[in-house]
């Protein structure tokens, strides 16, 4: 059975998912019924586009997709973002990944610096 710290899916822009399966990252690209991940397209199940459709309103979560370190901060609680606007960055397998804005909004609890470790899964910024 695999460890369910190192499983997980966030969305990090409308229609774009990082899935974590057993600590490798994935990026899906959810269009309608339909997934792709290299160009290879598949069928999703109810469950994955309820998912989906959760994530248009209400307070936002943006949390880390894997373990790994911040090393910039984009936004400042307070600050207006857009969906899909960078927040902060996490190093993480010596690659920086963006964490971005799931939607627009207000960012609030924000609370890494950089130099911050974040654990996969932890909450890293809120967008109301």
């Amino acid at each position: 059975m695999s460890d369910p710290s190192t499983n997980g899916a966030v969305e990090i822009e409308p229609g774009i998912w990082s899935v974590l399966i057993e600590g490798r990252s994935y990026e899906l690209r959810i269009a309608g019924e339909t997934a792709s991940y290299r160009g290879v397209e598949f069928s999703l199940d109810n469950a994955i586009q309820g998912a989906s459709a959760k994530s248009g309103g209400g307070t936002a979560k943006l949390k880390a997709p894997m373990p790994g370190k911040v090393i910039r901060v984009l936004a400042s609680n307070g600050d207006i973002v857009e969906a899909g606007q960078g927040v902060l960055v996490v190093e993480a397998m010596k690659m920086q990944n963006e964490m971005k804005a799931p939607r627009a909004g207000t960012v609030s609890g924000l609370r890494s610096q950089p130099g911050d470790a974040v654990s996969a899964g932890e909450l890293l910024a809120l967008i109301e």
